[in-house]
């Protein structure tokens, strides 16, 4: 019952900023969630930790240890990434905009609005308060777009959307005077990006690159010839900011910079421009204007871009779906293409500059490119819509998700990839099936077809159509295969193909409802199905006697599932009871109340508070554990609820978010949100830079001006619209509006067996322990890997005969068996016979293989502390 959450699939990319670390390693936002994809092992992990509203900007330090994530409430995590832990929490003040960490890892820039604030770093270490603010800088006039810090973490330039670039040194003068920054003036619309050019030789900054939202970068650099010594006793002028506005006055009516327009040399000979330790300051240096270019790729605007330092190359990425990639500082065009027709959000190089990212938030695309090549690294996108249907493959390597983007997506569990997409379906997919021999997969869809897939040669190989168009919205098959039935929302009919040859066997009528509800007995050829007709039917298919049995309740039914050994019916009803049902009796078993359980937040245009709404108070998903004593049950709510069948008992309630962007998290709404005309959240402010922030990129705010569309203005409802666990029992997923949310029992999703065979059972286990045969249930339970039957083999084989099955377990498994004795060893009060077990297996270690000494190390250290708490226990028995 020990589930934690593992992954999260279906949605790689929702909006935000994308980051790489170690030249390999992506993080980007999922919703309220960071998602780490390793390019190189093609795997990717979702971090258990939340935000408490969606991502919006991402920054990672540049030794890649620390991760620091700010979400649409300026709400700040910085996180161990290695150990996938939250550090420390702050609050902004400022809506954030943009966040950066410095070369050196000492400092993160944050642009809060208008302000720059520079801020330490936080380490590993309990603090009462870890972030503290060095500087802020309040010299820009409106919303700071980008930051970039120099490469010795001194200067940092900052592009704000008042056309202006600034550049701000940090330290402080000898004078402790106020350092002006120096202003990059010329553009015509909001600054895009702005970056330090450098040179490769002595990596010093010597051009700056700036772009603006209209298509334009401009090239700025200083020349070494402009700064001269001068000779003592002539008067210089410092070089001014072209439309650098004058500074306050001082105190006696001077401005505070007029000493500084007209310097003198000291008789040391030393410019004021230089410091003897820094050298030259950047920001009082003269930049001059080298050279406009633009991109030419009106009326499209430039939406995201990035600069790599060591290949002096910009990728810029547009509304149109258009990127580019241009040699600097010639503006030679390497690469034009397209990607898609939506606007590319996120562009962002690798370190090494191999390797392009591209992020599309409203197609949820995340793209890895390698532009030497021209070969992709990583191409994943998710559901445009929310997933409808999950389903295990057999042998649970394989997740299959359907959704109302008219698609089918497969995914490897254990990476989280998805490895292919069936797009033939011209409606939403609403049910999923996988056959016994795991490489065919069948679906549902309101288009009025059943369609069967080849896993192997990723291609429709049947489809089952009707003589007129229905609505299928469930979907089953028996266990033989060779008979498909779906259940129809129009027709209230179930239809029955041959498998073999796809023809129309029959038509089962007696529905006076949607028919929402259907599985086959996994031990005989009787279907059930569930109606909104209040009734749940069986069927003897084979025999031809059609309707068997009718059971009647007093409400809908939304669904039915049978107990894996086919001896126990459940159906959820729409007052939130489970019903449990005898197939074979025709009786009622008993029933569990779960209205109070399912019971979740209150949406913003309810008008009754969560405890007093009837509205989704009933599971509308049902699935059983693999071995029957358990059942999970979901619906429109924030919680999935899992209950004992035999004492009908809560044992857990798994809340699937904590996400405050979506509907339906908070049981209290606050009063101060409400208005005369409506819940504030619900008004539109008709934001002007709406259009160029992620706010309405994202698959969230699609479509909710259309009438009838989406009372709530496009804000999500929190739902669990189907559950599957997986046959092997060990994890399970939930088709939720976060996405396919996926629990592990352990932290390997996957049932990993040493060497399976079709012999290898459980059961072959304990019939080797009847048969008393000590040696071959050992070897089984090691090759099923299975911690349970390894201790109960270990345990029943006699002290004598310990010396003969330890000498005949194989080399390869005699790790995992000193495993499971280092375990026993803490718990087992049979200290002797583990003891003697512990001697004869240690002997069969070769010190060559590093993996076995280090699981001997562990075994000797369980040794140790057993003997030091026996060794307690002896001398208080002798003092007493």
């Amino acid at each position: 019952m020990n589930y934690r959450f593992q992954n999260l699939l279906g949605a790689p990319y929702r909006g935000g900023n994308v980051v790489v670390v170690n030249n390999f390693l992506l993080i980007s936002p999922v919703g309220n969630r960071v998602a780490v994809t390793d390019l190189v092992k093609s795997e990717t992990i979702t971090l258990p930790c939340q935000a408490s509203t969606n991502l919006r900007h991402i920054a990672a330090s540049p030794d890649g240890v620390f991760l620091l994530t700010v979400d649409e409430n300026n709400r700040c995590l910085f996180i161990n990434l290695p150990r996938r832990a939250v550090l420390h929490r702050i609050s902004f003040k400022h809506p954030v905009s943009a966040v950066k960490f410095s070369p050196d890892g000492n400092l993160i820039a944050v642009a809060a609005g208008k302000l720059l604030q520079i801020w330490r770093s936080p380490g590993f270490k309990k603090e009462f308060f870890p972030f503290e603010l060095i500087k802020t800088f309040a010299d820009c006039n409106d919303r700071i777009t980008s930051l970039d810090w120099s490469p010795e973490s001194e200067f940092i330039l900052a592009g704000s959307k008042d056309l202006t670039v600034r550049l701000f040194y940090l330290k402080q003068s000898k004078r402790k005077s106020y350092n002006k920054p120096f202003l990059f003036l010329g553009h015509r619309d909001a600054i895009v990006g702005a970056f330090f050019g450098v040179d490769k030789r002595t990596n010093k900054v010597t051009k700056v690159y700036t772009l603006s939202r209209d298509g334009a970068i401009f090239s700025w650099g200083y020349s070494g010839s402009d700064v001269k010594y001068q000779e003592p006793g002539r008067d210089v002028s410092e070089p001014v900011s072209p439309g650098t506005p004058e500074l306050r006055q001082g105190e006696n009516g001077e401005g505070e910079n007029e000493g500084n327009l007209l310097k003198r040399k000291d008789y040391d000979g030393k410019d004021e421009n230089f410091d003897e330790e820094d050298g030259f300051l950047l920001h009082k240096m003269k930049w001059e204007l080298l050279k406009k270019d633009f991109f030419m790729q009106a009326p499209a605007k430039l939406i995201a871009c990035d600069y790599h330092r060591g290949l002096d190359m910009v990728v810029v990425g547009f509304s149109n779906g258009v990127f580019g990639l241009y040699q600097m500082p010639d503006f030679v065009c390497i690469h034009l293409l397209s990607i898609s027709r939506e606007k590319i959000t996120n562009v962002v190089f690798n370190d090494l500059g191999n390797w392009l990212t591209f992020g599309c938030a409203k197609l949820g695309q995340l793209l890895v490119w390698e532009w030497k090549s021209e070969s992709y690294i990583l191409k994943q996108q998710g559901h445009y819509f929310d997933v409808n249907c999950l389903a295990y493959s057999p042998d649970s390597q394989f997740l299959a998700t359907g959704a109302d983007d008219n698609k089918i997506k497969v995914w490897t569990v254990s990476s989280g990839f998805c490895f292919v997409t069936f797009s033939e379906h011209t409606n939403a997919v609403t049910a999923l099936h996988f056959m016994a021999s795991n490489h065919c997969l069948l679906s549902a869809s309101l288009d009025g077809t059943v369609r069967a897939w080849d896993l192997f040669r990723y291609r429709n190989f049947r489809t089952f159509v009707t003589p007129t168009p229905k609505q299928f919205v469930s979907l089953a098959s028996d266990q033989s295969g060779e008979v498909i039935c779906a259940g129809t929302l129009d027709s209230f009919e179930i239809f029955v193909w041959s498998m073999k040859t796809g023809r129309l066997l029959d038509v089962l009528s007696g529905h006076e409802g949607p028919v929402h509800g259907l599985m086959f007995s996994p031990t005989n050829a009787i279907l059930a199905s569930s109606s909104w007709d209040k009734t749940v039917r069986l069927w003897d298919l084979f025999e031809g006697r059609g309707g068997v049995e009718k059971f009647d309740h007093t409400h809908d039914v939304l669904t039915v599932v049978y107990r894996p050994d086919g001896k126990q019916l459940a159906c959820s009803t729409l007052d939130g009871q489970i019903h449990f049902w005898d197939p074979l009796q025709g009786l009622e078993m008993y029933t569990i109340e779960g209205r109070r359980d399912i019971a979740g937040g209150r949406l913003t245009t309810d008008r009754r508070s969560a405890a007093n709404s009837t509205a989704g108070k009933c599971f509308t998903t049902l699935c059983y554990s693999a071995d029957g004593s358990y059942i999970l049950a979901g619906g429109s709510s924030k919680y999935i609820c899992m209950y004992d069948v035999a004492d009908q008992v809560l044992l857990r309630r798994f809340q699937i978010t904590h996400n405050l962007s979506l509907d339906g998290v908070l049981d209290f709404l606050n009063s101060k949100n409400m208005t005369e005309a409506g819940p504030m959240d619900l008004i539109d402010d008709d934001r002007s830079d709406g259009e160029e922030g992620v706010d309405k990129q994202t698959q969230n705010k699609l479509g909710y001006d259309l009438p009838g569309s989406k009372p709530n203005h496009g804000r999500p409802v929190i739902r669990t619209k189907c559950l599957r666990i997986a046959p092997t029992g060990r994890s399970w997923a939930a088709a939720t509006t976060e996405g396919v949310l996926v629990y592990s029992m352990d932290e390997s999703v996957m049932f990993d067996p040493t060497d399976l065979d079709i012999d290898v059972t459980p059961e072959a286990v304990d019939e080797a322990l009847r048969d008393g045969q000590p040696k071959r249930a050992l070897i089984l339970s090691l090759r099923l890997n299975e911690d349970t039957l390894i201790r109960k083999c270990i345990i029943t084989v006699a002290p004598a005969d310990i010396p003969a099955v330890a000498s005949s377990v194989p080399f390869k498994y005699l790790q995992r068996l000193i495993e499971a004795l280092a375990e026993l060893l803490e718990n087992c009060p049979h200290l002797e016979f583990i003891l003697r077990w512990c001697q004869r297996t240690v002997g069969q270690l070769t010190v060559e293989n590093t993996e076995a000494v280090a699981i001997q190390g562990f075994l000797l250290e369980n040794e140790a502390l057993t003997f030091q708490r026996w060794h307690v226990i002896c001398s208080n028995w002798s003092k007493d």
